[in-house]
């Protein structure tokens, strides 16, 4: 077991020493501008992930230390709140059925100036694809979070015939190797999978980033406290108040 982990250790550590270092050399700062921009400008970060990649959406919005004005787009909102009977979220057929979008997209609370970032590893599937696509048709900037091994080595499942890093303005590469896994199990399979971890180093760099450039602009960046401290519920309360039916925070 001690040999596993090492080695799991040093493909994460390996991966997240690439990201720190391309980031430092601006691989992030278009991303970081485009969220800038469109918080100064009122606008809400939409974020969208499907399957393991919703935990990516959930770094970006809601959380101690993230942005107020960012949003999470779930697939289950057309049945929470469209017209989709909840057995259609049983497996991930929903997730690569590109006929939903039109409706989570009128379903969601977007503007005009929203930024939307996008996480899928494969980026490939209908809904992912849709989105992007549909998001760039009404004019908004579409940051990819993805794997461009991975899905530089598979064919789309959108009927458009493209990828969610052939939709985006602006393309980040999260690392992952093809398939996802790091490490070669004896008798086959592989384990080890990174995305979820590299997709949340991202996530967080992009805050970072962002929190960052707002306070140098002038402005008071509107982030989260801890709920779990004295007065976080009520720090956290007055500024989403501030983005009133902008911006959801479902359990």
């Amino acid at each position: 077991m001690s040999e596993s982990i090492t080695a799991f250790h040093s493909e994460v550590s390996a991966r997240l020493d690439a990201l720190s270092a391309e980031a430092r050399n601006g691989s992030l700062d278009a991303a970081v501008d485009a969220m800038v921009e469109s918080i100064l400008a009122g606008g809400v970060v939409q974020a969208f992930g499907t399957g393991h990649s919703e935990a990516f959406a959930m770094e970006i919005a809601g959380r101690a230390g993230g942005l107020i004005p960012t949003n999470k787009i779930a697939l289950r909102d057309v049945v929470l709140r469209g017209s989709r009977d909840a057995s259609i979220l049983s497996g991930a057929s929903l997730e690569r059925d590109p006929s939903v979008v039109d409706e989570l997209f009128d379903l969601s609370p977007v503007r005009p100036g929203d930024v939307f970032i996008i996480a899928s590893n494969s980026g490939v599937n209908g809904s992912i694809v849709g989105l992007a696509l549909r998001a760039k048709e009404a004019g908004h900037t579409v940051i990819a979070v993805t794997s461009l091994e991975h899905t530089n080595a598979v064919d789309t499942k959108h009927p458009s015939g493209v990828r969610l890093s052939e939709v985006a303005d602006i393309v980040i590469d999260n690392k992952a190797p093809y398939g996802d896994t790091t490490l070669q199990v004896s008798g086959g399979g592989g384990v080890g999978a990174v995305s979820s971890i590299t997709a949340a180093f991202i996530a967080q760099l992009l805050t970072i980033g962002t929190v960052n450039r707002l306070a140098t602009s002038g402005k008071t960046p509107p982030i989260y406290i801890s709920a779990n401290i004295p007065g976080g519920d009520e720090h956290n309360k007055a500024l989403e108040d501030l983005y009133k039916d902008r911006i959801r925070r479902d359990a």
